[in-house]
């Protein structure tokens, strides 16, 4: 399992944050959990921390043509920054 950080904005905060089950059920079969979380200074700029079993194939999902139509959907501004834990 792999800690990883993804960034990026959104253009309407609130569908974005309705899109959470969304999000859930598009990347279920990739993680394990998934937190989000708002910039303080900047409400429509996104983190997320997620638990993920399958790198390869979240990474697959996350940039599947389908992926794209949520992200659509919700607003989201590419790029999203993918940001690994190190190990140390």
């Amino acid at each position: 399992m792999a800690t990883v950080v993804t960034r990026h904005k959104v253009g309407d905060i609130n569908k974005w944050i309705k899109g959470q089950q969304d999000r859930l059920d598009i990347f279920r079969t990739a993680i394990s959990s998934l937190k989000a979380f708002q910039d303080v200074d900047d409400p429509n700029s996104v983190a997320l921390v997620i638990e993920v079993t399958n790198m390869e194939l979240f990474n697959k999902i996350l940039n599947d043509p389908k992926t794209q139509m949520a992200k659509d959907k919700h607003t989201v501004i590419d790029p999203i920054t993918v940001s690994m834990e190190i190990k140390f």
